[in-house]
This record gives structure tokens, C-alpha cells and sequence, in this order.
């Protein structure tokens, strides 16, 4: 059975490693191209890689079923983590070379999620005009401020 095809894009910012940080995506269903979910949340004290995997956990959740997700973000780290790491570090005991993964409990719960959907992703330049990246990068700076002013 054919799954449904849904575009997620993702961003995270931070001011400081660590430090405010916000993440965001946005989540369109490709039958239709409609906006589905825009969403954007922030936290007090965390790091920017953080915030890039916690974009892409909260929109694979908003998925509303089993699909195929081509996620695009202008994370390497996350880019690259979920199509080349991801797999070596959980057969390696969630270690690399250096010591444990950074963030391991992050990236079990997107690896849940590949257990769910299947994840294509494509890395997109940060700040190059792609629209819905900038405006994925407003949301999680306009985060970082509302968590600010608190």
C-alpha cells in the first residue's frame, strides 16, 4: 500500500552553546501541497544542535500517519545523522570514536520514528532564500524571544 507523502521542514537557533534556543518546522501534505502544521517552541538553556533535533522530533510527531517524509533542514548534523550516523552509533552502543553521542536521547526518539515513517532527507543552505527554511528560522528566533520574556 502506498503511503502518503508529506514535506517537513525544520530549523533550530540558539544565542549561545549553550543558551536560549528555539526550534520550529513546518509540516505540508505534498497531495494538495496544504499547510498541515506550523509550529515553534524554545527552551531557557540548550545548545543549537539540540534545537535542530527537537525541529524535526516534534514534526515527524505531527505526521498524522505512517508516511514517507522527505525532511528538509540546514542541519548537517541532523542531515547527516539521520541518513549516514544514526545506524553506526546505535550498533556501536551509541558511542563514537570519541566518546558517547551527544544528544543520544534525542536520537533514539527520532530513531523511533524512522521505525514509523520513512525519512528521506535533504540538506538545504541556511539563509540562501528558501522559504520555507527562513521561515522556519523566524519562528524558532521569534521562540527564543517569547521564552526571553518570561
Amino acid at each position: 500500500m502506498d503511503r502518503p507523502v508529506f514535506h517537513l521542514f525544520t530549523d533550530g537557533a540558539c544565542t549561545g552553546n549553550p543558551g536560549p534556543g528555539g526550534w520550529a518546522f513546518i509540516l505540508r501534505s505534498v497531495a494538495g501541497a496544504e499547510l498541515l502544521v506550523e509550529e515553534a517552541g524554545a527552551e531557557s538553556q540548550t545548545t543549537n544542535n539540540r534545537m535542530e533535533l527537537l525541529a524535526a522530533i516534534r514534526g515527524l510527531e505531527a505526521v498524522p500517519e505512517p508516511a514517507e517524509v522527505h525532511l528538509f533542514s540546514d542541519s548537517q548534523y541532523l542531515t547527516k545523522g539521520l541518513g549516514e550516523w544514526l545506524d553506526g552509533w546505535k550498533r556501536k552502543g551509541w558511542r563514537t570514536t570519541s566518546g558517547p553521542v551527544r544528544n543520544a536521547d534525542l536520537w533514539r526518539e527520532l530513531d523511533a520514528l524512522r521505525g514509523v515513517h520513512r525519512i528521506r532527507t535533504e540538506w538545504v543552505r541556511g539563509h540562501d532564500g528558501h522559504p520555507e527554511n527562513e521561515r522556519c528560522d523566524q519562528l524558532a528566533v521569534a521562540a527564543i524571544e517569547a521564552v526571553r520574556g518570561r
